[in-house]
């Protein structure tokens, strides 16, 4: 009798340690790592991939714990730590408390090649060394895994990826690289400048590159569409008449500062891109215009304006028609 008992206690002693340790977490000190639930799987599929990735302990108990506490499991990518139990492991699924494969990064109009590597960078995707080495490379020099795009091919051979990386939301692999962002943004470039947008380029007798560099400038310079019309026809009545673009956009640009105005001194700075010292476009765009720039660089308004200013109260446009007018503008603006 007393044998059967002690029998007896050591089953009970096994199976509570068994129990135990089937509700215990398999490692304490593994990290976190990736585990993914397809659509359409078992509760038994779902165990043995737990167990095959050793994040739990018994595949039994877990089909047996999911089944008897009448579980639904949540297809998805989710990141499990051998850490916890299987207990938690099944509440995460069953919460679908998953990580998307997929995040949204967005691009702002007017960032240049810089900001967007300081952006990606920020946020863990790719970093600003990786992104500028290749979006800063010259064109002559492609390297890339798909085409270059035909809307290219009237920029200079030493011009580099700024100004085409078009601005827009995109959502992306949380792995992707800087290729595969670069190649979001040539492609919704390419889809936006229409058809009908580069035969009117042609039209004018302009590439696609000037465009693109005169947009950016505008992009720079002001904020709405309607301004954004207007500073181009200004913009290009000034090239026409044979003067300097003199636009601040560019001295911020050289600088890497934005001023309310800028020194005569600054005005002097010896630089391609300088255009108070320099007439005609800058060498190439000073950063990634968005749609409403480049409608503007290729359907300006021309107006009797020939100078403007920005309010930096209210970020209102001010134009004048004589050097004398802007000039009373900026002393009522900008002083």
């Amino acid at each position: 009798m007393l044998k059967k008992f002690l029998i007896l206690i050591i089953i009970l002693a096994i199976s509570l340690w068994y129990w135990s340790s089937l509700n215990s977490p398999l490692d304490s000190k593994t990290r976190e790592q990736p585990f993914t639930v397809n659509q359409g799987e078992t509760a038994e599929q779902i165990a043995n991939n737990l167990k095959r990735e050793n994040l739990i302990r018994s595949a039994i108990y877990f089909k047996y714990y999911v089944r008897r506490n009448n579980l639904n499991l949540q297809a998805g990518e989710y990141s499990i730590s051998p850490k916890l139990t299987t207990k938690e492991i099944a509440k995460i699924l069953t919460a679908g408390e998953a990580l998307s494969r997929e995040r949204a990064i967005r691009i702002i109009e007017g960032w240049n090649i810089k900001d967007i590597g300081n952006y990606l960078d920020k946020n863990g995707i790719v970093s600003t060394g990786d992104f500028l080495s290749l979006t800063g490379r010259q064109l002559n020099k492609w390297q890339f895994n798909f085409s270059r795009p035909d809307f290219l091919n009237d920029a200079p051979g030493e011009a580099t990826l700024e100004g085409y990386l078009f601005p827009d939301t995109y959502r992306i692999f949380k792995n992707t690289t800087v290729a595969e962002i670069i190649a979001k943004t040539l492609d919704n470039f390419d889809k936006k400048l229409t058809p009908v947008m580069r035969q009117e380029v042609k039209r004018q007798k302009k590439t696609i590159y000037e465009i693109v560099t005169l947009a950016s400038v505008i992009e720079k310079e002001v904020r709405s569409a309607e301004d954004m019309k207007t500073v181009s026809g200004i913009f290009l009545d000034r090239m026409k008449n044979g003067q300097a673009l003199e636009s601040c956009a560019t001295l911020a640009y050289i600088l890497g500062v934005n001023k309310a105005q800028y020194t005569i001194e600054d005005t002097k700075i010896n630089s391609p891109y300088n255009t108070y010292k320099y007439r005609g476009l800058p060498p190439g765009p000073i950063a990634n215009p968005g749609l409403n720039a480049i409608t503007a660089a290729v359907y300006p308004r021309f107006t009797a304006y020939n100078y403007f200013l920005s309010d930096p109260a209210t970020g209102k446009t001010i134009y004048s028609k004589t050097l004398e007018e802007h000039n009373i503008n900026k002393y009522k603006y900008l002083k």
